[in-house]
């Protein structure tokens, strides 16, 4: 019976893991509606609270799903952090929402981490661990998850960047083929549906690729694809940054054609 009693001991309240889970939903539909810096501090303050749980008295479940918190807490911190312009910073949550992620034996919050990781270190120039990043994200990732495509376009974009071509095409074409292998129901990231982030990954990515590689064609023509898919998408999941860079990504393709 003592045994029994130790393993279920907790000092967690009964609601707190479900308000850890509606903070965390709201957090992230706060991501593209507020400023960066506002909701930066204000996941970070969850983020401590976390920790601090995490060092409480909780029972082994408990411990999985404040681990799980704390990761994609970090995950989002890593965005936020990228956005305020410390890449730096952006690296080292990433980090520990995939170090996060493994402790709670959750390979999706690993492999979104690592998608945090590679757009952040190919920003910044280092295409090489921009490639590194997604490539480990493979690894965690769910075979038939939407993050699957994205993750190897990811990958493509980062071989474009470093003038790869070969590299691009390969890895472009197994972000076709895991889009093919997708299931009709797309899973859902905290009430939003997911599937969008694959389609965008392969017109926006080609068409940033391909300005890298100078063939200015391709470049339009996936970036003319990449703004209507943003147009067409419902007015809650428009992106405002995205169809920003579609534009940008056309008028770089129209100036290598000779069309300024």
């Amino acid at each position: 019976m003592e045994f029994t009693r130790q393993a279920e001991a907790t000092s967690l309240g009964s609601g707190t893991l479900d308000h850890l889970d509606l903070a965390v939903t709201e957090f992230n539909r706060a991501y593209s509606l507020k400023p960066p810096q506002a909701v930066f501090d204000a996941v970070l303050d969850y983020r401590r609270k976390v920790a601090a749980l995490l060092a409480g008295r909780h029972t082994h479940r408990q411990e999985r799903e404040l681990l799980a918190f704390a990761g994609w807490l970090s995950e989002l911190l890593a965005w936020l952090a990228h956005d305020l312009g410390d890449a730096r910073t952006g690296l080292a949550f990433a980090t520990d929402s995939f170090v996060h992620g493994q402790q709670a034996g959750h390979g999706e919050l690993c492999a979104w981490a690592m998608d945090a990781a590679a757009s952040i270190n190919l920003y910044e120039q280092r295409p090489g661990q921009a490639r590194e990043a997604a490539l480990k994200g493979l690894i965690e990732a769910p075979a038939t998850h939407p993050l699957t495509v994205r993750l190897h376009a990811q990958a493509a974009r980062a071989a474009a960047a470093d003038g790869d071509a070969d590299g691009f095409t390969a890895a472009f074409r197994a972000a076709e083929d895991a889009h093919r292998l997708l299931p009709p129901r797309s899973p859902r990231r905290f009430g939003m549906d997911v599937l969008p982030l694959a389609d965008y990954a392969l017109t926006s990515y080609p068409a940033t690729s391909f300005i890298w590689l100078g063939q200015a064609e391709q470049a339009r023509r996936h970036a003319e694809q990449a703004l209507a898919t943003y147009e067409a998408a419902p007015a809650a999941s428009r992106s405002p940054s995205r169809e920003a860079i579609a534009r940008i990504d056309l008028a770089l393709a129209h100036a290598l054609l000779g069309d300024p």
